[in-house]
């Protein structure tokens, strides 16, 4: 497969050594030389007051005195006051999940002191397959800071349970394992599949293994015995799902990175660090991450720096904190001599902050160059033109009516016992809950915080809709939310308590090419169009975000209270975490991994 975009190259250490030898010896001078500040090594973590020689984008020397290598081209910076840390790496992420391109992306995160980022574009592959795998990859390659990409993994996420747009066979996963950017496989979300020998998963991650590469986990199952031991033995190097001590504990006992997240509305840090701030366990097998964050997250709070702040509140030593954020994640990555340090041969990615407690980020250095200062981007990051076929996605065959999103009765009843997905807040699991609803007409109608969800297939325009029930939003009143961005498979999840704004909101995303839209009596009160795969925007980060925050307040308005709940709606698909979800093939017991009745037998 060409490349679709302009790939950069960054020279390989090999190709610039013999200058970066040159300067740290003194016979040539550096291209920056950064002095006066007090130096994070985070590979022994000390704090010392040393200087920096950069040449070629990478650091030469690193040490008590660099004046031998400031020549009169020279820059200089006087850091006086100021830590120097490396920039900081992002160990599991999603890039759609901001609803941003690679390049926007980039643009919200580099003045927050994100210098590299391990992305799995599972999102789009759901959508365009391995092409728009490529298109995720080579826009990537093209930013001022490192953006590696893992080759997803798990599309569909769960064979059986869903339909996607688009498979990702093993055969695509060894074509990937060869082009430039990829560093691994994307998240393993089949464990069941994996537990079970499935040949395919199986294949997918040999292909990884043999190429030398790291294969990314997801055991999103409380099982920590038998079943999590075969997990592992497939070859899963890391896990970002674990929600509580004994997760993290279990991972790294296994030889598994416990990766810990802070993302929107995933909060599994402070419920993890203890296994560091507490038990005591070597805190270099520990990594943090976001895994999903919103545009008004980037814009509004931070990135990584955030995260790296949270762990610290959490009780972690800063230099611990800060090596979970740069040293660790390399090493996992078979980068440790390339990124995640500041030591000789490695990418210059630096950040000079005043406080290695707040970390405010007031100057940042990727490859040797400012790349942000105060707050603010001071670098390009290079899109490329996404074709027609990349936007325009959302098919839906036909246009819905309020009777799509009917449930009818079994016949005779007047009351029904219906199995409800329970939303919990700032959590990826939901419950298996159920309700009593009544039947009117023939028709079971939701109650309370009881109310309506429906998947409609937007992939092949079947006009399949699955309806179901959902509580935990706290909705009131008529509304109606939609949304195309539907982890994994990305259909459209639409949720609401009027089937007649429910159609709207659904017919709404149809004509404007997919997004998220909150309509409540009657009228739309936000729209985020999200025209690329009905995933991502390549508007300005600020001005999704903007939209994103009228999302917020919209839901709100309809009743909601929960922390970041479009993440929560969002999600209300993936049938690979527990405990109950819904598909465009029904309603999806997770902890059983089948599909399931809507009603409770014989209720």
């Amino acid at each position: 497969m060409k490349p679709l975009g302009m790939e950069t190259h960054f020279k390989s250490w090999a190709e610039v050594a013999p200058r970066l030898v040159a300067v740290a010896a003194g016979r040539e001078k550096a291209d920056l030389v950064i002095r006066g500040g007090k130096l994070v090594n985070v590979q022994t973590r000390e704090i010392l007051e040393w200087q920096v020689a950069v040449a070629e984008g990478r650091f030469a020397y690193v040490g008590p005195d660099a004046a031998h290598c400031i020549g009169d081209n020279t820059r200089v910076i006087e850091a006086e006051g100021s830590y120097l840390i490396p920039g900081l790496c992002d160990g599991h992420m999603h890039i759609e999940s901001g609803m941003l391109t690679p390049a926007e992306f980039a643009a919200a995160v580099i003045p927050h002191g994100t210098t590299t980022m391990f992305t799995d574009p599972h999102e789009i592959a759901n959508v365009l397959g391995l092409r728009g795998v490529r298109m995720m990859h080579d826009e990537a390659l093209m930013q001022p800071v490192n953006i590696y990409t893992q080759m997803p993994s798990c599309a569909p996420s769960a064979p059986g349970l869903e339909t996607t747009g688009f498979e990702i066979s093993a055969d695509d996963v060894a074509e990937a394992m060869a082009w430039p950017g990829i560093i691994g496989l994307g998240e393993m979300m089949n464990f069941p599949g994996v537990i079970n020998g499935d040949s395919q998963m199986l294949a997918e991650m040999a292909a990884t293994m043999n190429a030398g590469k790291t294969v990314g986990g997801h055991y999103a199952s409380p099982d920590k015995g038998i079943a999590f031991s075969a997990y592992v033995a497939g070859g899963a190097a890391d896990d970002h799902e674990g929600t509580a001590e004994a997760d993290a504990i279990a991972r790294v006992r296994n030889g598994m990175r416990s990766m810990m997240r802070l993302g929107s509305a995933w909060y599994d840090v402070e419920s993890q660090i203890t296994a560091v701030t507490e038990k005591g366990l070597d805190p270099r097998n520990f990594i943090l991450c976001t895994d999903d964050c919103m545009a008004g997250t980037l814009v509004n709070d931070g990135h990584m720096n955030r995260v790296v702040r949270h762990a610290i509140t959490c009780g972690c030593d800063p230099l611990v904190a800060l090596q979970m954020a740069t040293i660790n994640t390399a090493t996992h990555f078979g980068l440790e001599r390339e990124i995640g340090s500041i030591a000789p041969g490695r990418r210059a990615d630096v950040i000079l902050t005043s406080d290695l407690t707040e970390l405010p980020i007031e100057e940042v250095i990727a490859r040797g160059q400012t790349v942000a200062k105060d707050g603010k981007i001071t670098v390009d990051c290079p899109h490329f033109d996404w074709p027609d076929d990349a936007r325009k996605t959302v098919h839906m065959g036909k246009m819905l009516e309020t009777s799509d999103f009917v449930i009818h009765a079994p016949e005779g009843k007047n009351k029904v016992k219906a199995k409800v997905i329970g939303v919990v807040e700032n959590q990826a699991p939901t419950e298996a809950l159920t309700a009593e609803l009544p039947v009117v007409d023939g028709l079971v109608e939701g109650e309370g915080d009881t109310y309506q969800i429906a998947l409609v297939e937007r992939h092949q325009g079947t006009g399949t809709v699955v309806n179901g029930f959902v509580s935990g939003f706290g909705y009131t009143g008529k509304m109606a939310m939609a949304s195309t961005v539907a982890h994994d498979s990305h259909h459209m999840i639409v949720v609401g308590t009027d089937r007649a704004m429910m159609a709207a909101a659904a017919n709404r995303l149809g004509e404007v090419g997919g997004g998220v839209t909150v309509w409540k009596d009657g009228k739309e009160l936000a729209l985020v169009e999200l025209p690329i795969a009905g995933l991502m925007s390549d508007s300005p980060a600020a001005e999704v975000a903007a939209k994103a925050d009228q999302m917020v307040a919209a839901m709100a308005d309809c009743g909601c209270t929960l922390n970041n709940a479009y993440m929560q709606h969002s999600l209300l698909a993936l049938v690979v975490i527990p405990s109950l979800r819904i598909s465009d093939l029904g309603l999806v017991d997770v902890d059983k991994f089948e599909i399931t009745d809507i009603f409770e037998e014989n209720a």
